[in-house]
């Protein structure tokens, strides 16, 4: 691996789902360590892109590199995954240390060793969470699930963090948790984070860039220069229905 590299290279990235362009000419180089948020108005392609860069979009154009290597080449253990906590089936029946567990072996454990166990119960530690270990994973609040699967994510140590609208279904304090949890992740481990949100104020906050999308791209920089009236007016059409909050979650 070429430690020079970008963390993600976009280069002419299109997606056609059906017969719908869901991602156009897209191009951006984003450097290890970064923190980028991805923001656009439903339907921009959001969640395609963090598709595409998992690697679960077999058919586009254009090429996509992941710390230099192309996505076909890429190390899977080097990406971790936070899904949107809407998409979790809540009465699936498993304990936390099971869910956890899944970040290790794609599937549901039969056994889990005791040095497999003291890792989980590290890593949920890591995201303030180690007393849900033995809990059923059904029973727990929307902040709750969604740091075990933070905790799913980070069990590898990953160097590529990928998240999917992560606040979406929590209340406001799981919500200043998680963004805590994340931003110290980032500071002890240097992992690249990429971002789906429809919050403008974690954006700004948190973010070192903006991706800001509507199919093609729009910007690619600072939230200063990103979340200005001149490209926000560009990708939304005009500024003002823009909620600070995030309070639009229509799918992407």
């Amino acid at each position: 691996m070429n430690e020079n590299s970008p963390a993600i290279e976009l280069s002419g990235l299109s997606v056609h789902l059906g017969d719908h362009l869901t991602l156009d000419d897209v191009t951006a180089s984003c450097g290890r360590g970064e923190f980028i948020a991805i923001i656009g108005p439903n339907g921009a392609g959001k969640t395609t892109l963090l598709r595409a860069v998992l690697g679960l979009i077999k058919r586009y154009s254009g090429t996509i590199k992941i710390f230099g290597k192309s996505i076909d080449r890429n190390d899977p253990s080097e990406i971790g995954f936070v899904p949107q906590l809407k998409s979790i089936d809540r009465n699936f029946p498993a304990i936390t240390c099971d869910i956890v567990s899944t970040g290790l072996h794609k599937r549901l454990p039969g056994f889990i060793s005791r040095k497999e166990h003291d890792l989980i119960h590290d890593t949920l530690e890591l995201v303030g969470a180690s007393h849900l270990c033995d809990r059923p994973f059904g029973i727990l609040s929307g902040g709750e699930m969604q740091r075990v699967f933070l905790a799913r994510a980070l069990i590898r140590r990953p160097k590529l963090l990928l998240l999917d609208e992560p606040a979406t279904g929590i209340d406001a304090i799981g919500e200043g948790d998680l963004y805590k949890i994340l931003d110290r992740f980032t500071e002890t481990s240097g992992a690249t984070v990429l971002m789906v949100t429809h919050d403008m104020l974690v954006a700004r906050h948190h973010a070192d860039k903006i991706l800001l999308l509507n199919r093609t791209l729009i910007c690619f920089d600072t939230p200063e220069i990103a979340l200005s009236d001149k490209y926000m007016s560009e990708a939304f059409g005009h500024v003002g229905h823009i909620h600070p909050h995030g309070e639009e979650h229509a799918h992407d």
